[in-house]
């Protein structure tokens, strides 16, 4: 299979929201994170979740512009 410069595209721009998540993940748990050190898991601040729950919405909404600009950039309407 031939990877040509549309699908090198859609994976670069998808990749680079996915990393956006992930350094937003390491952001809120560096800030909110209690670091207690318990064995029970990883605990947020009270205000860390409400964060953490921004940051899913936000990626949400990312996701949703990047396809948009990925239909665009391919020429379709997404009219079926």
């Amino acid at each position: 299979m031939e990877i040509d410069a549309e699908l090198r595209r859609q994976i670069v721009v998808s990749l680079a929201a996915v990393l956006v998540f992930v350094v937003g993940l390491i952001g809120v748990g560096s800030l909110y994170g209690t670091g207690s050190g318990s064995t029970d898991g990883i605990s947020l601040a009270p205000t860390g979740g409400l964060a953490l729950v921004g940051l899913l919405g936000g990626f949400v909404l990312l996701m949703a512009l990047v396809g948009v600009y990925l239909m665009r950039a391919n020429g379709t309407d997404g009219a079926v």
